[in-house]
């Protein structure tokens, strides 16, 4: 099967037309090139505003902040399955109020993973949640065993 091209035909263009007629001219395979092949090499270009940066973990601030909440609230759920379990969700509940605290304060571009949806959203949720954990564990009453 023939590979056929576009190609203008410019004895065919009349000069006070602004469309062009194309004539379709087979193509070899074969012969064909890759895109770029026909160009000659390039020298490497070397930019020194390209060079990236090592890149620092966390690379936010927030994401330093995300992961110390993180850690406290691991350690909130180690409190909650080992010892007492009111002061494991209080902790909790404080770690999401301090992380809506956090993501109020910083900037989008600075909040990191604390930054999931828009600030309102994620201030909202995360104040709620930990309000929430903070009442249910202070209001449930004690069980006897």
């Amino acid at each position: 099967m023939a590979h056929l091209r576009a190609v203008p035909d410019p004895d065919d263009v009349p000069d006070d037309v602004a469309e062009v007629d194309l004539v379709v001219e087979p193509v070899d395979p074969a012969a064909a090139t890759a895109p770029g092949e026909d160009d000659p090499p390039h020298e490497e270009v070397h930019d020194e505003a390209f060079e990236e940066e090592p890149r620092r973990y966390p690379s936010t601030i927030g994401g330093a902040f995300y992961l110390s909440i993180l850690a406290v609230a691991g350690t909130a759920l180690f409190i909650t399955y080992r010892h007492d379990w009111r002061l494991g969700i209080q902790i909790l509940g404080g770690s999401c109020l301090a992380a809506a605290l956090i993501r109020l304060v910083l900037a989008n571009r600075d909040a990191g993973m604390l930054a999931v949806r828009n600030r309102f959203i994620d201030v909202s949720l995360l104040t709620g949640m930990g309000i929430v954990l903070i009442v249910l564990a202070t209001t449930i009453p004690d069980m006897p065993v």
